[in-house]
C-alpha cells in the first residue's frame, strides 16, 4: 500500500475521528502557532486562497474572514471526519473538498496555498508541491508552517522519552518517511520545493509553544490520544497505558504556567513563490 494511501486510511480511521472530536481543545493547543502561521501567510482582501490539509476548517475559516466577501477560500482534506467538522462550523465563509493535494487536478486559480501542518505526509514530496503549485496562478505564493525535529519540540519528545521502556521496540525512525517531522531539515525541505518548481523558497525559525492542557495530568491524557506517542502506545493495555501517563504527567509538569501545561513548539514557517 503506497504511503498516501496509508495516510487516507489513517485519517478517516479512528484517528480522523478522535482529532474531529477534538477539534475545540486542538485550536488552544496550537493557538499561538495559528497566529503567527496567519501572519506569516498574510492573505489579502479579495485573494483566493486554498488551504491544504485544513482538517476541521479552523484556519480556512481565519482566511475567509482576511479575504472577505469579495475572495474565496477552499479548504482540502483527506479525512472525512474532520471535514464534516470544517462543513458544519460557517458554511457560508468557505468551500471544502475530500482530496488529496497530490493529486488532485488543480486549475491554476489560487493566489495563496497555505497549510498548518498539512504538507509533511507526502509518499513523494516534489511531485505532490508540483502538483499544489499547479492550483497558484502565475507568480502565486506558498505559505506553510511545518515541524522542525522531534528532539526540539518538548511537547512531543519529553511524554515520549518518559514512556519509552514501557513502549513497544519502536523500529528505527525515517527521517525522511511521511510524518509529522518529516520536514525537520531545512536544506532537504528547500530541494524538494525547488525540485517542485517553487521560487524564492524561504524558511525561517519559529520558536513557539503547544498550550496542551490546564493541568500536567490532562496533558498527559492528551498525549495518549494524538500524537507520537499516542500511535506507538495504541496497542498497550489500559494498565500499561495509567502507568505511562503518570510517568508523563511528572515529567511535563515542569512546564505547568499560569496558563496551562505549555512546552516549547519549535516550527518552521515556509513561503515560496509560483
Amino acid at each position: 500500500m503506497a504511503a498516501n494511501e496509508q495516510q487516507i486510511e489513517y485519517w478517516n480511521g479512528p484517528a480522523g475521528e478522535r482529532w474531529a472530536e477534538a477539534q475545540e481543545s486542538m485550536d488552544r493547543h496550537m493557538a499561538s502557532i495559528t497566529r503567527a502561521l496567519l501572519a506569516h501567510v498574510a492573505a489579502k482582501p479579495g485573494e483566493s486562497v486554498l488551504d491544504i490539509g485544513c482538517g476541521c476548517g479552523t484556519t480556512t475559516l481565519a482566511y475567509a474572514d482576511a479575504v472577505g466577501p469579495s475572495g474565496r477560500v477552499v479548504g482540502l482534506d483527506i479525512s472525512a471526519p474532520m471535514l464534516a467538522v470544517a462543513r458544519a462550523r460557517e458554511p457560508a465563509k468557505a468551500e471544502f473538498i475530500e482530496a488529496d493535494a497530490a493529486a488532485h487536478p488543480f486549475r491554476p486559480e489560487f493566489d495563496l496555498a497555505a497549510s498548518r501542518f498539512g504538507v509533511m505526509f507526502f509518499d513523494d514530496p516534489p511531485s505532490a508541491f508540483a502538483n499544489i503549485r499547479r492550483a497558484l496562478k502565475p507568480g502565486g505564493r506558498l505559505a506553510f508552517v511545518c515541524w522542525r525535529a522531534m528532539p526540539d519540540n518538548a511537547w512531543a519528545v519529553v511524554p515520549f522519552a518518559a514512556a519509552r521502556d514501557l513502549l513497544p521496540e519502536q523500529p528505527p525512525p525515517d527521517p525522511t518517511a511521511p510524518g509529522p517531522f518529516a520536514f525537520a531539515d531545512p536544506v532537504r525541505l528547500k530541494s524538494i520545493l525547488e525540485k517542485a518548481g517553487f521560487a524564492n523558497v524561504k524558511i525561517e525559525k519559529l520558536d513557539s509553544v503547544m498550550h496542551m492542557a490546564r493541568t500536567a495530568a490532562d496533558a498527559a491524557r492528551f498525549t495518549l490520544g494524538i500524537g507520537p506517542l499516542s500511535r506507538a502506545a495504541a496497542g498497550l493495555d489500559d494498565a500499561t497505558k495509567g502507568k505511562i501517563v503518570e510517568r508523563v504527567k511528572a515529567a511535563l509538569a515542569k512546564f505547568e504556567t499560569s496558563d496551562g501545561v505549555s512546552p516549547p513548539a519549535a516550527c518552521w514557517l515556509v513561503s515560496a513563490t509560483a
